[in-house]
């Protein structure tokens, strides 16, 4: 039986840290192809996994490619771990319809991480997401679904999309009546501060003071619901800062989050 992993690039030597390019199948719809760029480091052994997702993109919607293409994938395989970035459906060549961050979107990252947890090379018990934007609405509604991941990143999203669809653009507000429709049950299945008490993750939340998009006060509502809970978290609140946060106003925060709960072996939880 043919693997449902068909490869598009594939380098003479799978140790070296370039990226490649591989297309799953859709677990919900075989005939339907998720996109992923991957690197792993140079050296032999087991290492930790971190999946990107990315946010919403305008024009030709490039997905996971800007991962590969801004090296951001072979800088981060050299700190230690497996870095994949996934395209969401209707990104880059992942088969849509989009749907705003919906079931679709949450399994085809599933997906992922089920493909990269029988990889040789890979801990299984290791796998981290990193998102950001629609990014961080998928991670968060992933990490409900799938309870044993080792760390959950999360850069300005979006946990309570009824609460919070008041305040969007309009353009967003019609993008979100398009792929997902304005039911209770499509917000529900995209807001993860209601699913809070799910997730087991040791959670890192990131946000813009001025946010145009999901209040301040809305991460930090849904960083107290998982402290309550009794997941390990932290949010972290950038003074004068909307939507966008500078990666490298991050990465003081990210680095040694990541550093604590992916690479660590015998992480503390």
């Amino acid at each position: 039986m043919k693997s449902a992993l068909l490869v598009l690039t594939l380098l003479a030597r799978p140790q070296t840290s370039e990226v490649r390019s591989e297309f799953l199948r859709h677990p919900d719809e075989p005939s339907k192809q998720i996109e992923i760029f991957w690197a792993r480091p140079a050296s032999e052994g087991v290492f930790p996994v971190l999946i990107y997702i990315h946010g919403h993109q305008e024009g030709s919607r490039p997905g996971a490619a800007v991962y590969a293409t801004s090296d951001v994938l072979k800088r981060e395989a050299a700190r230690g771990w497996v870095a994949v970035a996934v395209s969401q459906p209707g990104y880059g060549k992942s088969d849509g319809p989009p749907d705003f961050c919906g079931p679709r979107s949450q399994r085809a990252v599933v997906a992922v991480i089920d493909h990269f947890r029988r990889q040789p090379f890979v801990d299984p018990r290791r796998i981290g997401l990193y998102g950001y934007s629609r990014g961080a609405v998928v991670a968060a509604m992933v990490a409900t679904r799938v309870q044993d991941l080792a760390a959950l990143v999360l850069g300005g999203g979006i946990y309570d999309l009824k609460e919070t669809f008041p305040r969007l653009a309009p353009g967003i507000q019609q993008n979100i009546a398009t792929e997902a429709g304005k039911s209770d049950e499509a917000f529900r299945a995209r807001s993860a501060m209601q699913l809070a008490d799910e997730i087991r993750t040791p959670t890192l939340i990131l946000h813009g003071e001025i946010d145009d998009r999901a209040s301040a006060e809305s991460a930090r509502r849904f960083g107290a619901r998982l402290e309550k809970a009794g997941t390990a978290v932290k949010v972290v609140i950038f003074p004068n800062t909307g939507h966008g946060i500078p990666p490298a106003e991050r990465a003081p925060h990210v680095d040694p989050f990541l550093a604590r709960y992916l690479l660590a072996p015998n992480r503390p939880r």
